[in-house]
């Protein structure tokens, strides 16, 4: 794998990108629909999140804007390509499982920390313009997991370069990063509690992200809570339940008018 990934051209590198990011964008989000709509509800695991209906158009423009952040995460295989091709940063070669193993914990945590940091910048003043496309999804579905801005998918998607060039990655290690990070995504999408019994929402990335959402301020991690720990920037599991008893009033409220003229 190493050989061939040094040995490709500029565009097969690209036209690659753009089926890996793609193809598995499309069988998460199948994959997860699956699973949060149809398996896990037959069998009593799981609840719906937040029941609010989705926005008006919004799966045409989480599906406009996927399109735009796959061109951009795909095509953007060109930037870690090259910096291998300028000689800037090197793969392992022959690495054990054990090393590869390590170094995929270490992006694990490396990611958290690159999307906190670069998802708090998004809700600064100056930025904020290119996150609201994202925050449209108020009700989540796995496919607001690329529904991204391209100058969000952009500052997103760079998220192996720094590593790569203080480290000698497996190749293998670098290609974890883009899979757990969809997969992290889609679950933290996917409007879905895995585990409604617990209250806690330390260890469910979909409720916690589920609150960022309706709530727009807090929880800027991506599947693990320690940044929001560390600058206390962490929700209460309650914090949607104003915004959610609000809605579920104003429909009663409708469904018994609707009665009455009928």
């Amino acid at each position: 794998m190493r050989d061939f990934i040094l040995n490709c051209s500029a565009a097969e590198i690209m036209l690659a990108g753009l089926a890996f990011f793609a193809g598995h964008y499309v069988a998460f989000g199948c994959a997860n629909l699956l699973l949060t709509r149809k398996l896990l509800p037959a069998i009593g695991i799981g609840v719906q999140l937040d029941p609010r209906p989705l926005g008006v158009g919004q799966l045409k423009r989480e599906f406009e804007l996927s399109v735009l952040s796959i061109l951009i995460f795909g095509l953007g295989m060109i930037f870690p390509w090259g910096i291998l091709q300028l000689g800037w940063a090197q793969l392992a070669v022959a690495p054990s499982f054990r090393q590869t193993l390590l170094e995929i914990l270490v992006l694990i945590v490396w990611n958290e920390i690159h999307f906190y940091i670069n998802h708090r910048l998004l809700h600064t003043s100056w930025l904020r313009r290119f996150h609201l496309p994202h925050h449209k999804s108020v009700v989540t579905t796995p496919w607001s997991a690329y529904s991204f801005h391209p100058v969000e998918a952009a500052m997103l998607g760079n998220v192996i370069l720094l590593p790569m060039l203080v480290h000698d990655f497996s190749v293998y290690a670098l290609f974890s990063v883009p899979l757990f990070s969809l997969l992290f995504n889609t679950i933290g999408h996917s409007n879905f509690d895995f585990n409604p019994h617990s209250p806690r929402v330390i260890f469910n990335g979909a409720r916690r992200h589920h609150l960022h959402h309706a709530c727009f301020h807090g929880n800027y991690g991506f599947m693990f809570p320690f940044m929001d720990w560390i600058f206390k920037t962490a929700l209460p599991a309650d914090a949607a339940a104003k915004q959610l008893s609000q809605w579920e009033a104003r429909s009663t409220d409708a469904k018994f008018d609707k009665k009455r003229d009928a």
